[in-house]
């Protein structure tokens, strides 16, 4: 990627999108995700809702700089359909989703190059209709400062356009500021030289 502070990903869940094969009918959709413990909810439903279905295959991947995946084939011939759905995600070049592409046998064989083929496809088809966006990957500091720094601070903060994500004003003050990852160095240093004010990075 240009940008290693930019990824991109879906804003919603896609609609679902129906693709036929030989009688077999292939319902696939494009879910956010957050975390690996989604999907398990996510595919159970579709089981519950295709209750005549005989497989509910799907791939994800999640993270920006290393991240994870996994493609599942639930019964079909191995990598004839998890992988083929993590290939779209790869070429769509999308990151934290989950596709699942559901199967209704229709009577007729495909063979693995048809499955390859009709669970690529649907998966193609549902991140088409998908809304990918770009996300802009940020990184949070918290300053703590007295009163009197309070102008040199929030000047800096409306300069460099910086977001505030929570503040406490007790004793001293107490910020807690949003920054893109690719601004997270100078912004450190910045803050950083100026004394006495603390910065440290939230995990």
């Amino acid at each position: 990627m240009e940008n290693a502070d930019v990824y991109r990903t879906v804003e919603k869940t896609s609609p679902e999108i129906l693709y036929k094969d030989r009688k077999s009918k292939f319902y696939a959709t494009v879910h956010p995700l957050t975390s690996e413990d989604e999907v398990k909810p996510i595919v159970e439903e579709l089981r519950k809702k295709y209750h005549t279905a005989n497989h509910v295959c799907y791939a994800w991947q999640l993270g920006i700089q290393n991240p994870s995946y996994r493609a599942n084939d639930d019964g079909e011939p191995n990598n004839s359909a998890g992988m083929p759905i993590y290939g779209q995600i790869q070429s769509y070049n999308v990151t934290n989703v989950l596709v699942t592409v559901t199967r209704i046998f229709g009577g007729t064989k495909l063979g693995v190059g048809g499955l390859i083929q009709a669970y690529r496809t649907a998966a193609q088809m549902a991140l088409e209709e998908a809304l990918i966006v770009e996300k802009i990957v940020e990184t949070q500091f918290r300053l703590k400062f007295g009163y009197s720094e309070m102008d040199k601070v929030m000047r800096i903060i409306k300069q460099k356009n910086l977001n505030i994500v929570s503040q406490k004003m007790e004793m001293g003050c107490e910020l807690t500021i949003s920054v893109r990852l690719g601004e997270a160095d100078a912004i450190h240093q910045l803050f950083d030289e100026m004394h006495p004010v603390e910065i440290s990075v939230i995990d």
